[in-house]
């Protein structure tokens, strides 16, 4: 019993040495990023490169998720980065914290995008023969690929993204709650009720 004791301790000791070390690696990457920030507030370009490498991966996933298009995603990204490089001035270490602050300026770059397309689609709509599907019609048709994306898309609006930022974007439960506006409470909770609504869909169809 003696061996197999010490054993456990040491794997405990070891344990929480990972733990801590884990938790130092993620205060050493804020501490860059925020080294990062207060340079591109000074117009340093290698700066705002370092800063875009890193949370580009992340920002395309939830505009393409959003957007259903490829090249509509990265010209959401891009926009949403001129838009950080103007208004860098107005950013303060509050909430999520940066990347939350780049995500919610996504966020109202897709809605812009999505009222435009819509308005577009409407246009289009006066000028097609009756019967035939429209743009709108035809990419939801392309994208309603496999199980889980049609019972992903059941969800309602506030479920998926939730979902997607979460899982998507990967951002933490309290700088999703500073995209959306939300306690980080709520937002776990939100996530908790999303995905069991997510599995009951996935086990009825």
């Amino acid at each position: 019993m003696a061996p197999e004791s010490r054993c456990g301790d040491g794997e405990h000791f070891h344990n929480n040495t990972r733990n801590h070390d884990d938790i130092g690696a993620d205060d050493t990457r804020a501490d860059d990023t925020r080294a990062l920030v207060e340079r591109a507030r000074d117009h340093d370009e290698e700066a705002w490169a370092a800063l875009y490498r890193a949370v580009y991966p992340r920002l395309l996933a939830y505009a393409r998720r959003r957007l259903f298009d490829g090249d509509g995603a990265k010209d959401a990204v891009a926009e949403t980065m001129a838009r950080a490089v103007a208004g860098i001035d107005r950013f303060a270490w509050k909430g999520g914290g940066f990347d939350a602050w780049l995500f919610g300026i996504l966020r109202h770059v897709v809605l812009d995008t999505q009222r435009a397309r819509r308005l577009h689609h409407l246009k289009d709509a006066d000028h097609s023969p009756s019967g035939d599907a429209g743009p709108l019609e035809q990419v939801l048709a392309d994208e309603e690929v496999g199980q889980v994306r049609v019972a992903f898309d059941l969800l309602g609006p506030g479920d998926r993204e939730v979902l997607e930022l979460r899982v998507l974007a990967g951002l933490s439960s309290e700088e999703v709650a500073t995209v959306l506006g939300k306690r980080p409470g709520a937002v776990r909770m939100a996530q908790s009720r999303a995905l069991e609504r997510l599995r009951q869909s996935l086990e009825k169809s």
